[in-house]
């Protein structure tokens, strides 16, 4: 039961003011769902038999804010969710020739027909706020009772007029953790193909929507049995059966979806969840049979995997700064992984390619890869080990910036002028205190760069780029092992 009191004033304040003009006024939508669930709504909106002239006139500090009538009201409250409230007129719709946006859009019907344009049932309540009368037209309340997901009138119809409502069904079916009714299901299956004609970009932000979700490895799991993965995530198809043995219980796609649960889970970010996700996405290009104790060997798949997720999240148009951190969390994934002995200078080094700011994302990253292989029991003395190598690490320089030089002095003892050379310099010195933070004292850096000063351009650069061309090279050996055996790059 919804009680007056649920709803916020400033909401309230609107329909008040609709009602007084003489118009109906109705929350729909994900709204009144989320009342009813007891959550707090994200956001609110009506409907009403007033036409968006005559709304803008009783709230003239308002904006028409797209092409289907819907007013933006200002309630100027602080609160973000509340600080404009969408008015839209009753309406019905024409023919949708593209498969997502109706080509014609009449205003003025009544309620009853614009419900019926809703996509599903739980979306198509309305609740009058005055006096919080339900209006359930097509049973969307046993619907929630029952947690599931059903869409208005025939399916087909529905998914045939805005294929996105396919990916939206599956989102939803994941934010709240329902199932979809069969009959939707077979609808979704049925226009499956539909979804092709959606931009990406729309496509991008439900998939984003669903990764962080409650359940994303339900919501994926939806994707692939409706046959929908190809339009979302095609790259991942592969890892679905293809077996791993060894440690994991599972093949590589529920393992993926296992890790992503994991940091789901524990509430992770949007970049660790797709690093939760696509961290073995190379391993179907590289799995091979044999190898010293294991059935299959992947060698190389966190440098293809790498590859894989910028190419993946590129395509999903994803800001950069998500792509280059997950990109990079893939690429690094496997240094906390079954390795026996790691070295302090090799934790530093992973520092400085993973960021100071990513190295606690990694070994959590860690965490939800061993939760994935089926086992979820963490070795927590091995953990504590690497946790307390990373503590140590990060006492020592891993950063130019942390040196006890820099290019002011490097000009004072050498006479060098500003330029490419006292970058090179600052990177050498770097690249040896990585090894040896001992050698991070103002009387060996002295008379070290006093030294490097004596070499040209060229000699320096080599030096100074020594880690990184070891990296580079490191990358290329496994691209070829891999290309060599499996003839993917």
């Amino acid at each position: 039961m919804i009680l007056s009191t649920d709803i916020p004033l400033e909401v309230r304040a609107v329909a008040d003011r609709l009602r007084s003009a003489g118009y109906d006024a109705y929350l729909v939508g994900g709204c009144v769902r989320d009342l009813l669930l007891g959550k707090n709504p994200k956001d609110w909106d009506f409907t009403t038999d007033a036409v968006p002239e005559a709304i803008i006139a009783i709230f003239p500090d308002s904006f028409c804010n797209n092409d289907y009538g819907t007013v933006g009201v200002k309630t100027d409250s602080e609160d973000p969710r509340l600080a404009v409230v969408e008015v839209t007129p009753y309406r019905s719709e024409g023919e949708y020739s593209d498969a997502r946006r109706p080509d014609s859009v009449t205003f003025g019907v009544s309620l009853e027909e614009d419900l019926a344009r809703r996509d599903f049932t739980v979306n198509a309540i309305a609740l009058r706020p005055h006096d919080t009368a339900i209006i359930d037209i097509y049973g969307g309340l046993e619907d929630l009772r029952a947690k599931r997901l059903k869409a208005v009138g025939e399916p087909g119809e529905r998914f045939a007029e805005d294929a996105l409502r396919m990916m939206r069904a599956v989102r939803l079916a994941a934010e709240l953790d329902f199932t979809i009714d069969s009959e939707t299901m077979q609808g979704i299956f049925a226009n499956r193909e539909r979804l092709g004609q959606i931009a990406i970009e729309r496509i991008s932000t439900e998939f984003q929507k669903l990764v962080l979700s409650a359940t994303p490895m339900q919501g994926i799991g939806f994707l692939e049995k409706l046959g929908l993965l190809p339009y979302v995530l095609p790259e991942i198809e592969p890892a679905i059966g293809c077996e791993q043995g060894g440690i994991h219980a599972y093949d590589v796609y529920e393992h993926l979806l296992r890790t992503l649960q994991a940091a789901a889970d524990k509430g992770y970010r949007i970049e660790m969840r797709l690093a939760a996700l696509l961290h073995d996405i190379g391993k179907p290009a590289t799995r091979r049979t044999g190898g010293k104790n294991k059935l299959y060997t992947f060698f190389g798949h966190e440098v293809v995997g790498a590859r894989m997720t910028k190419a993946i999240l590129e395509r999903l148009k994803l800001p950069r700064d998500i792509i280059d951190t997950v990109e990079n969390l893939v690429r690094w994934h496997m240094f906390f992984a079954d390795t026996e002995e790691i070295t302090l200078s090799a934790v530093r080094r992973t520092i400085t390619r993973v960021g100071e700011d990513q190295i606690e994302n990694l070994l959590n990253l860690r965490v939800c890869d061993r939760i994935g292989t089926g086992r979820p029991k963490e070795q927590p003395f091995r953990f504590r080990k690497y946790k307390a190598m990373v503590d140590e690490a990060l006492r020592d320089p891993i950063s130019v910036k942390m040196l006890k030089m820099d290019g002011t002095k490097i000009m004072a003892l050498t006479g060098e002028k500003p330029g490419k050379k006292l970058g090179y310099i600052l990177h050498t010195l770097l690249e040896e205190v990585l090894v040896d933070p001992g050698k991070n004292t103002e009387e060996y850096l002295d008379n070290r760069v006093k030294e490097l000063h004596l070499l040209d351009e060229t000699a320096l650069k080599a030096l100074g780029d020594a880690g990184k061309d070891k990296l580079a090279e490191e990358e290329a050996a496994a691209l070829r092992e891999i290309a060599r055996e499996h003839k993917v790059g």
